[in-house]
């Protein structure tokens, strides 16, 4: 049988049967018999091994695309999907009892109090970075506190309608996006985050901001409310320049009041840009550069207030969404807050 299934391409099948049965080589009937079954081993053979070598990169890939399906991150060093050890399930208490790695650069990535650290240097001893005064403010656990607790009340001074009226108008732009994933970036202490989990009009919520107290913040309302610690939600601190998201798998991107504080805005549009999908959507909220055609007395501080944040005309800021690669800009104008959205082609 071994020189059959080694050799059977090459012999004839009068050879095969004179070299197993020499005894009866001139007999049809005997021949007749053995043939049909050598070579159905052979083949039964051939096709069973076949079948499993094929059939193992099939299963690699579907369970691939289940991993993804479930956990939306990335490594932020080199954006391949990361591996989770842990319990299943998308919510809080799930994502932070478990344990992040990515199998290219092994790079891992672990829960620090109540959010997800997916930022580059997520896990250093000895290296530190130094951020923008108008960063490290927000990263203050007093300006934490306070935020929805009187900060943030005071941009109606500048036109913001107030967050219910901003929901509803960012929930128009993103209807395109009901159902899939969306990442509010620089979401400060959850305000928009909390609105969008409890609409359950996306699969899938990110609160992403690079403030550890701006989260904590974050995680203590989520618990308040009791309604929200099931839900769809996770917490992440990441880098609005480096987003722990492969390319094209986000649904929406949101960032309230945010464009201002980012150290280099436009690395962060075309970062958010990277990681929407074709026809994903982008909307976001600011206050415009206005003149300084003020009362004296208050010139000096709002010049140090410009000096420190980077305010745009609204020229700007649709010339800068259209460079990083977004289509069909829109705004709306309310003295000096602007709400535009950009989708990505």
């Amino acid at each position: 049988m071994a020189i059959a299934t080694s050799s059977s391409s090459s012999l004839t099948s009068t050879s095969v049967h004179q070299t197993l049965c020499p005894k009866y080589s001139h007999s049809n009937y005997t021949f007749r018999v053995l043939r049909p079954r050598l070579r159905y081993s052979a083949l039964r053979f051939t096709v069973r091994a076949s079948s499993a070598v094929a059939l193992e990169p099939r299963l690699s890939t579907r369970q691939q695309n289940q991993t993804l399906e479930v956990d939306p991150f990335a490594c932020p060093v080199c954006y391949e999907p990361l591996i989770r050890k842990g319990p299943p399930g998308f919510n809080l208490s799930a994502i932070y009892r478990s344990g992040f790695k990515c199998e290219k650069c092994n790079k891992t990535y672990s829960s620090k109090d109540k959010y997800l650290d997916l930022t580059i240097t997520a896990g250093m001893k000895n290296y530190t970075e130094v951020k923008p005064g108008r960063t490290e403010l927000f990263r203050s656990p007093l300006v934490s506190f306070l935020y929805e607790r009187g900060w943030r009340q005071n941009f109606n001074r500048s036109g913001f309608p107030g967050p219910d009226e901003e929901f509803n108008m960012a929930q128009e732009y993103f209807k395109s996006a009901e159902g899939g994933l969306l990442v509010d970036v620089s979401c400060g202490s959850g305000l928009f985050s909390r609105k969008f989990a409890k609409s359950g009009s996306y699969s899938k919520v990110v609160a992403l901001d690079f403030s550890e107290n701006m989260l904590r913040q974050c995680y203590d309302f989520v618990m308040q409310d009791g309604t929200l610690s099931t839900a769809n939600l996770a917490l992440v601190r990441a880098d609005v320049s480096r987003l722990p998201f492969p390319s094209g798998s986000v649904d929406a991107v949101h960032a309230g009041a945010a464009l201002h504080c980012w150290p280099a805005p436009s690395n962060a549009v075309a970062e958010i840009c990277r990681v929407l999908r074709s026809g994903g959507v982008f909307v976001g909220t600011t206050f415009l550069r206005t003149n300084l055609n003020s009362p004296w007395i208050i010139r000096p501080f709002l010049q140090r207030i410009i000096r420190d944040y980077n305010y745009f005309a609204e020229e700007e800021i649709e010339d800068l969404c259209t460079s990083c690669g977004f289509t069909n800009y829109t705004s709306k104008i309310q003295q000096a807050f602007i709400m535009y959205s950009a989708q990505k082609p």
